[in-house]
């Protein structure tokens, strides 16, 4: 429907209401209709209209944890499905949203408990297969993501979800060739997905299977959709081939597509000082640390740059906002007082 013909539906639905006030039916209606009109906080009314009539209406407890979900506020959104668990205990996408929940919160054991207390109740299988493998893969178990992916298709080979879950399990695995099969897959059934075309590229740079590679690079880029991201893969790819012109030239494309993001500026400041133009490098750092006060890396790099031009007071002044911006960091301490140690020895030369 178009937002007219929902528009419609909307007031005739009104009017059912209007007529009989008690009819849960006719609020669900009217929920789903602005649901689909992106009207979120009048679906969130209509469910609690429901509520009001019925406080045992499963599916409007679900819809509201599920709404309050996606709004990330999981302690909403987990009583709601708490209280549709005591009134359908035996539903299974109760226990599957739960799951979803103590997923995000990073609550591993509980997430898993409640997915598999999903597939006791007869859940959708490959739906659950799918979430416990992304369960795995966000605590980096890599073994048993592949395990749930793989049982996901082999109860539905044409699984978009666990063939990209598995793309991308296998490119953080360094198996770029299963990584490429993987998304090959995707694509014959998504030709001009942008973003699988980009991971293709990838694989492919990573493979040092270059033409090919450049080729996909130059593909994800004539298609619909935000550039940013390709036009820092292909310029990483580039570096990585020798073309270092041809990165740079990537990377300021980047930085003309999103000049608020901070990649652009990162990956093109350490290209100028892996070149040795460490004016050109910090001239970026400081572009980075104007977009970001509290990035720490900016001003490690930015210290790095000084340090190499040998210009140690500048340097250190850079490490110490660094330890300011991230003072747990012993790593970025230890720097700073080898440095401070060879300035002062100098010194005192």
């Amino acid at each position: 429907m178009d937002n007219n013909e929902i528009n419609e539906k909307i007031q005739e639905t009104i009017i059912e209401i209007a007529k009989d006030s008690r009819n849960t039916d006719h609020y669900h209606t009217l929920a789903n209709l602005y649901s689909m009109d992106s009207k979120f906080d009048k679906t969130m009314s209509a469910y609690e209209s429901i509520l009001e009539i019925n406080p045992k209406d499963t599916l409007a407890l679900i819809n509201l944890g599920s709404i309050w979900f996606y709004n990330k506020d999981y302690r909403k959104s987990f009583s709601y499905f708490k209280k549709a668990e005591e009134i359908d205990p035996m539903n299974y996408a109760i226990f599957y949203n739960m799951g979803n929940v103590h997923a995000e919160l990073k609550n591993f054991s509980k997430s898993l408990y409640y997915y598999n207390r999903a597939l006791d109740l007869n859940s959708p299988l490959v739906e659950i297969y799918n979430a416990i493998a992304r369960l795995f893969d966000d605590f980096e178990n890599y073994f048993e993501t592949e395990i749930y992916y793989k049982k996901a298709l082999a109860l539905d080979k044409n699984n978009i979800t666990a063939t990209a879950g598995l793309g991308s399990l296998y490119m953080k695995l360094s198996d770029w060739e299963n990584a490429l099969v993987y998304y090959n897959k995707i694509v014959e059934f998504f030709p001009e997905d942008k973003e699988v075309i980009g991971c293709i590229a990838n694989a492919l740079a990573l493979m040092g299977r270059k033409e090919e590679s450049f080729e996909q690079f130059e593909k994800a880029l004539k298609l619909n959709g935000d550039n940013y991201k390709i036009y820092i893969s292909y310029a990483i790819a580039k570096a990585d081939f020798g073309d270092i012109e041809g990165a740079i030239g990537l990377h300021k494309k980047a930085i003309e597509e999103h000049p608020e993001l901070p990649n652009a500026y990162t990956l093109l400041g350490n290209l100028y000082s892996d070149m040795n133009e460490y004016d050109w490098a910090l001239e970026q750092y400081e572009k980075l640390i104007n977009i970001n006060r509290k990035d720490a890396v900016a001003y490690m790099s930015r210290g790095n740059a000084y340090y190499m031009q040998n210009n140690i007071d500048k340097a250190l002044v850079a490490y110490r906002e660094a330890i300011k911006v991230a003072p747990d960091n012993d790593e970025y301490k230890l720097v700073y007082l080898q440095i401070l140690d060879k300035y002062i020895d100098k010194r005192e030369q």
